[in-house]
């Protein structure tokens, strides 16, 4: 589910549970439902599942507070790709190792296949004659709030996501 602001500004994805418990609490209402028309049944009640909900209450969000760190997040922004040889990542890797002081901050994580990390070790890039493919940096845009989901998982939220995704 996605979630917006009073403002009608995506904040977040959401999942179920959560989103019909903002709007039972009438602290959200429902923008959308879902096109496939999905219900939730309770013992007493039925629910159309929302696609899309917004706060009724305005909150004010900091945007200048940097992305967390998560592994969701580092290999959503290096596309799943590993940083030293471009194929399929699915593990995180230091580039100055934690081990010989490197930082677990943006600038000294990539993703990395399991080969290479494991071929890399707590190893320095000069001493391995390696290059990273990218330069590791700290996400920006107010879209990398929306983490939990895909910028364009379901139609209904292309009006909301337009203006983030340019």
């Amino acid at each position: 589910m996605l979630l917006l602001n009073a403002s009608f500004e995506p904040l977040t994805t959401l999942p179920l549970r959560r989103a019909i418990l903002l709007v039972l609490r009438e602290k959200a209402e429902v923008v959308h439902r879902d096109d496939a028309g999905a219900v939730l049944h309770s013992a007493t009640h039925s629910y159309e599942v929302p696609s899309v909900i917004r706060l009724r209450r305005y909150i004010s969000v900091p945007y200048s507070r940097r992305v967390p760190l998560t592994r969701v997040a580092l290999m959503r922004r290096d596309r799943h790709t590993c940083g030293y040889c471009g194929k399929k990542a699915e593990t995180i890797d230091h580039v100055i190792p934690r081990s010989r002081g490197g930082a677990h901050v943006w600038e000294n994580v990539v993703a990395a296949c399991k080969p290479c990390n494991h071929r890399k070790a707590d190893k320095f890039l000069d001493e391995l004659g390696w290059e990273l493919h990218v330069t590791p940096k700290v996400p920006k845009g107010p879209h990398w709030r929306l983490i939990n989901g895909d910028l364009h998982g379901d139609p209904q939220w292309e009006p909301y996501m337009a203006h983030l995704a340019a």
